[in-house]
C-alpha cells in the first residue's frame, strides 16, 4: 500500500473513524459532560478533560473555515497545485476536518461545504470535502 494514503487505523482512538468513512459515514468524538465535540479523537475531551466521550455521525455538511493552494511539489505523490480545505462541520463547529480539491478552485470562508468518501486503496476509504452542491 501507498505510505501516503494509509490511515492509523488500528488504534482505539482513530480505529472507529476510518471505519465508519469505509461505510460512507462522517463521525467525529463527542464529549457527553461538557457538549462538546472535538478532533482529533482519543480518549479525553480535549475541552474539559472528561473521559465521557462516545462517537457520533455527522449530517457530512460544513462551512470552509481556511484553505491554501500548493504550488510546490512536496513530494511526487501529490500532483499539483491542489487546495487543501479546512472545514467545521456543522454539527459541531469545534470539529475541524482537512480535506484536498485538485488545481485552484475559486472559494470562499464560510462557503458551503459537503462531504464525500473518497475509495483511495482496497480497505482505504476517506472523507473528503468539496463545494456543497459541487458533483
Amino acid at each position: 500500500m501507498n505510505p501516503l494514503i494509509e490511515p492509523v487505523d488500528f488504534d482505539r482512538d482513530t480505529a472507529p473513524f476510518f471505519q465508519a468513512a469505509r461505510e460512507g459515514r462522517l463521525t467525529y468524538r463527542y464529549c457527553r459532560a461538557c457538549a462538546r465535540g472535538f478532533q482529533v479523537p482519543g480518549q479525553f475531551c480535549r475541552h474539559c478533560g472528561s473521559a465521557d466521550t462516545e462517537w457520533r455521525d455527522a449530517k457530512g455538511t460544513g462551512t470552509l473555515y481556511t484553505w491554501t493552494t500548493v504550488k510546490h511539489a512536496v513530494h511526487p505523490g501529490y500532483v499539483i497545485p491542489y487546495t487543501v480545505v479546512v472545514v467545521a462541520i456543522d454539527d459541531a463547529p469545534d470539529v475541524r476536518l482537512v480535506g484536498h480539491l485538485p488545481g485552484e478552485p475559486t472559494l470562499a470562508a464560510g462557503q458551503a461545504m459537503q462531504v464525500w468518501f473518497q475509495a483511495l486503496a482496497p480497505g482505504v476509504t476517506l472523507p473528503n470535502w468539496r463545494p456543497a452542491g459541487a458533483a
